[in-house]
């Protein structure tokens, strides 16, 4: 178990790795302060390429809301502050249409320093009102991703995809969201939406927080949309724990660049960036 240390001197180096104008792995630093860094540090890189993570807070029995839907205060303090963090690392955060209605969620960047990511909502039918607290103007770019031709509120960007069945290809959506200058990208909620994006294998890295509490029912955090039937088959990441102090949370490194990013800034040259 890691432990973290996000102090003013921490955040600073790591808003400066988002900017491109440090690293993380030069200076002196304490063991907590390194384990900060460790766990921010792949997400606030930009050398590597384009990078998606997925970050979900749930309780010791894997649920991330009561059998009412209450899902407020599932992760502790600590846990809230780490996803605001997140937030300010990467260039926009994504949420499923549901999470978007059921919650009300702002997206923006309050418990720490940062800049707010870009919003984006994926909204198959345009089912979105345009006073949604998230397509507040704000100077933040607002994006809904939809497959209707719906209009929306003037600075809002539409990204018109075609669905099946109803939904959108992840795939697709990825695409058109770099397309328009966004390459880091966090997959807030809910946890559908995350599933299908990590069964897709379309996740840089996954992000699991546990609050120590037992709620007893309720939606389960991830339900793939074809979970494996063998225990031999099933997802096996790389996964580090870092104590958040009111949360844990498991680091899990999906793919080959999950790992690169783990490496020192100065180790390997930087590669262009994909599309």
């Amino acid at each position: 178990m890691h432990m973290i240390d996000v102090n003013p001197t921490v955040w600073d180096r790591l808003l400066a790795v988002r900017q491109g104008r440090s690293c993380t792995c030069c200076g002196r630093w304490s063991a907590d302060e390194t384990g900060a860094l460790d766990l921010y540090g792949p997400l606030a890189r930009r050398d590597l390429g384009p990078m998606v993570v997925a970050q979900i807070g749930q309780s010791l029995d894997g649920r991330i809301a009561t059998v009412t839907g209450d899902a407020r205060d599932v992760s502790g303090p600590d846990g809230l502050a780490h996803l605001h963090r997140m937030r300010a690392l990467v260039d926009g955060v994504v949420i499923g249409v549901r999470t978007a209605l059921h919650d009300t969620p702002r997206l923006t960047v309050r418990l720490c320093e940062g800049p707010n990511p870009a919003r984006i909502v994926i909204d198959p039918r345009g089912r979105l009102p345009d006073d949604a607290p998230l397509l507040a103007r704000d100077g933040t770019r607002r994006i809904i991703v939809q497959a209707v031709d719906r209009p929306r509120p003037d600075g809002v960007e539409v990204i018109r995809l075609s669905d099946r069945d109803g939904m959108l290809d992840p795939a697709g959506i990825l695409t058109a969201l770099h397309a328009t200058g966004l390459s880091s990208l966090m997959i807030e909620g809910g946890g559908i939406t995350i599933s299908r994006f990590l069964e897709a294998g379309l996740l840089t890295r996954l992000q699991v927080a546990i609050a120590p509490l037992l709620i007893g029912g309720g939606p389960q955090g991830l339900t793939m949309p074809s979970p494996t039937e063998k225990l031999s088959e099933a997802i096996r990441p790389e996964t580090r724990a870092f104590s958040l102090g009111s949360d844990v949370v498991f680091d899990c490194a999906l793919n080959a660049d999950a790992l690169a990013a783990r490496e020192p800034l100065h180790a390997r040259p930087a590669r262009a960036v994909r599309s």
